[in-house]
């Protein structure tokens, strides 16, 4: 059992957030909140609620649980390392990838391939399926990704991420002629009501969620465009897109089922990831270039 007397400078400020920022605890908000749900964290001797204000002089007893045996298993799969330090690495993820380990995929995910590259020196706030990641893309979305060594680089990255600093920038093929150079998508998104699979546009119950793309080149019935994120909402570009009618081309999902080129799911590449980098304090922004298959699309839309 941890014991955490509430000092006064922190007075007033959310439970879950508070406990968040704890260095010693060393847990993300969500799992903070996680373990409150469970009854794990005692305020002043009785249940609380994620939401409580803790004030000064405010006792917490928490009850940590014990750690859980990853079944994740490390697998020998090839990984396009961008960049690599003590803290971080930068992946260039491939087409048809899982991120991280869930129902129905347990193995060939990004987490296994960096388990086998990184051995123990991954960070564990996510917890025990989720070693190193601090954001994912879609499975069938290419393009970099930060995985983070320790966690002290993780809080760092996610406080980021939560204050809208990092640089996103995406490239992405869509369906039809977008007759504006720019344009700004601002759409709270949220489950779908209808298919708990999808997100759709909630104005009542979404999250914030915003997208800038600016057309790079025409092709007649599609565009390509760079969108920048300023937000990082599950689908977010797929489902902006497709709400001002230009779906991602070889969405299935949110665009037409039917698609005349030979695609695996949607033409959308994670291309540039700018943060500040957690040890130095300095800005860091890296690229890569489109994959092979967005490449010859590019030609094939040329012609």
């Amino acid at each position: 059992m941890i014991e955490i007397k509430v000092s006064e400078e922190i007075s007033g400020v959310r439970l879950d957030q508070f406990l968040g920022t704890l260095e010693d605890l060393e847990i993300s908000r969500s799992y903070a909140s996680k373990l409150i749900k469970e009854d794990r964290i005692k305020l002043n001797g009785g249940s609380c609620k994620a939401s409580a204000k803790v004030q000064a002089g405010d006792i917490l007893l928490i009850d940590m649980p014990e750690p859980v045996s990853l079944d994740v298993v490390a697998e020998d799969i090839p990984l396009d390392i961008v960049y690599e330090d003590s803290d971080f690495l930068i992946v260039n993820k491939p087409k048809g990838m899982v991120v991280h380990p869930a129902a129905g995929h347990y193995q060939g995910t990004l987490v296994n391939a960096i388990m086998n590259h990184c051995g123990d020196e991954l960070s564990t706030i996510n917890g025990v399926m989720r070693p190193g990641i601090v954001h994912r893309i879609d499975k069938n979305t290419t393009g970099l990704l930060v995985v983070c060594k320790n966690d002290k680089s993780h809080r760092s990255l996610a406080e980021q991420l939560k204050v809208h600093s990092i640089t996103r920038r995406y490239a992405a093929i869509v369906c039809g002629n977008i007759k504006e150079d720019t344009g700004t998508v601002d759409a709270p998104l949220g489950r779908s009501k209808n298919d708990r699979k999808k997100q759709a546009i909630d104005e009542v119950n979404g999250r914030d969620a915003v997208t800038h793309y600016k057309v790079l080149e025409r092709f007649g019935d599609y565009t390509l465009v760079e969108c920048v994120l300023e937000t990082g909402r599950t689908h977010q570009i797929r489902v902006h897109m497709a709400s001002i009618g230009h779906p991602v081309l070889g969405d299935d999902v949110y665009g037409p089922k039917k698609c005349p080129f030979k695609l695996e799911g949607q033409c959308l590449h994670a291309k540039v990831l700018g943060f500040t980098h957690p040890t130095t304090g300095k800005y860091v922004e890296f690229d890569s270039e489109y994959p092979e298959y967005f490449k010859k699309l590019l030609e094939k839309l040329r012609k």
